[in-house]
């Protein structure tokens, strides 16, 4: 299993629609296969940064859904709007191996 941990550094004055942005993926990587396991969304501290993570069998699933999510009619809204709204001004991917029971 490979975890996909995602640092965003967000526009503050747009949380709102950074939570839309969020709640599109919640409902896409389970369709590539993926569990989501959620965001973290700035509470107190730092207003600008929010978390993200998800998980696939393996990082050539995970591939395979970075390749798939481009021809995708819904990942491609997801996208558009994240472009639209500038919602996030960037972000960083870290990948784990979580280490479960």
């Amino acid at each position: 299993m490979i975890t996909c941990h995602l640092r965003y550094v967000i526009d503050a004055s747009k949380i709102t629609e950074f939570e839309e942005y969020c709640r599109l993926w919640l409902k896409l990587i389970p369709k590539f296969g993926g569990v989501h396991h959620g965001y973290l969304l700035p509470s107190e501290g730092a207003s600008n940064i929010a978390l993200g993570s998800f998980s696939f069998e393996s990082l050539a699933q995970y591939e395979q859904y970075r390749i798939n999510s481009l021809q995708d009619p819904e990942c491609q809204t997801a996208f558009k709007f994240a472009k639209e709204t500038k919602c996030f001004l960037s972000f960083e991917r870290t990948f784990f191996r979580p280490l479960l029971e």
